[in-house]
């Protein structure tokens, strides 16, 4: 089931119109996030964890959902699954802020409760960058 997950998450946004982003989280469990962006509102990114041993790295699988999206800021919502360490299902709530005028490069905060083996209520925030200017 994971690897079906994964696999769509990987293969919706080659055949959709959408433009490319990258993020790092910084929290207890940080994460780098590769996300393409899908008619201004969808956004399906795989997460890699990082500050860790090569056999240990966590990878997650989310979707999300821009809730209210404005020009500066997007708040948003999603749905997704981790693997490895704290496995299980993870609800990220976030809000993304671009300050600057280009809009490009942007800030974010996150929220995510992780619901499995273990249960865990991690906050991250961190940097945002999309690679189209214009949506």
């Amino acid at each position: 089931m994971r690897k079906i997950i994964i696999t769509l998450l990987i293969a919706l946004p080659t055949i959709s119109f959408g433009q490319l982003g990258i993020s790092f989280h910084q929290s207890n469990l940080p994460f780098i996030g590769l996300n393409y962006q899908i008619k201004n509102k969808i956004r399906p990114e795989l997460r890699v964890g990082t500050d860790n041993y090569f056999d240990a790295i966590s990878v997650e699988g989310i979707i999300t959902y821009d809730i209210l999206k404005k020009e500066d800021y997007e708040f948003y919502a999603g749905l997704g699954v981790r693997t490895n360490d704290f496995t299980g299902l993870v609800i990220p709530i976030g809000l993304n802020v671009y300050p600057l005028s280009t809009k490009q490069f942007g800030f974010h905060i996150e929220l995510s409760p992780i619901v499995g083996d273990d249960n865990i209520l991690r906050g991250s925030w961190g940097i945002r960058y999309r690679f189209k200017s214009k949506q």
